[in-house]
């Protein structure tokens, strides 16, 4: 199994000498971990579209898409406040130009965990479009 990749708080990317793209992502993972919905949103375009197949299962009407922060906000606020120890532990992190491909482990009490491959489109420093793969 591939060693977890530390998630640290507000990186400075010149300083660490990482890809943009790998900095949101790090500030992603550590706005999931503390449910900072405020933070969480403010890495997301005004109309972001986000993908899961968590939410085509819990609301077949959307077919597993929800777009704009008004959508994400009920989405993610409900997430947190079902599942308080929801945490992501990042395995992977492969950024491109156009965004990144993230691979963790999603873990809550008295689940079994599970491994997610999520892909963030992102374009002028806001991710504009989030998609789990199923």
């Amino acid at each position: 199994m591939a060693e977890d990749i530390p998630v640290p708080a507000d990186v400075d990317p010149q300083r660490e000498g990482l890809h943009p793209n790998e900095v949101i992502a790090n500030n992603w993972f550590a706005s999931f971990n503390t449910h900072d919905l405020g933070r969480l949103l403010s890495l997301y375009d005004e109309q972001a579209k986000h993908y899961s197949p968590r939410l085509k299962q819990s609301q077949p009407q959307t077919e597993g898409w929800i777009q704009g922060q008004d959508a994400l906000r009920a989405w993610w606020q409900d997430a947190f406040a079902r599942l308080p120890s929801l945490q992501y532990r990042p395995t992977s992190l492969i950024p491109t130009n156009e965004g990144i491909s993230m691979t963790y482990v999603r873990s809550v009490d008295g689940e079994e965990d599970t491994v997610v491959h999520e892909n963030l489109e992102i374009k002028d420093r806001k991710i504009v479009l989030s998609r789990v793969q199923g």
